[in-house]
């Protein structure tokens, strides 16, 4: 067998605990995850997935003006009360849990 290293990084917590439960629905845990990522990298010699940026970019200023029209939409959006808004809450966890 190889010669074993450590290797160590940081992460986000929520991303890690997040990726760690996919791979366990999978049947396995995070080591065994990031060996087979290596192992794929140095069979294509590269990133195993396409890593590409996206096609479609705006602007700062396209970004700004799309923040301030929605901004004028949510402007007509009647004001709810509390007992609204938990209704509309427990409406929808139920019917997430059907």
């Amino acid at each position: 067998m190889a010669e074993q290293v450590l290797i160590q990084f940081r992460a986000d917590k929520a991303l890690k605990q997040e990726v760690s439960e996919i791979y366990e629905r999978l049947g396995m845990d995070l080591p065994t995850a990031f060996r087979m990522f290596m192992a794929k990298s140095k069979m294509v010699k590269g990133l195993p997935f396409e890593a590409t940026l996206p096609k479609q970019t705006i602007t700062k200023t396209e970004a700004k003006n799309a923040f301030y029209e929605l901004r004028r939409q949510a402007a007509d959006v009647p004001e709810m009360t509390l007992d609204e808004i938990n209704a509309e809450i427990s409406a929808a966890r139920t019917e997430r849990k059907r």
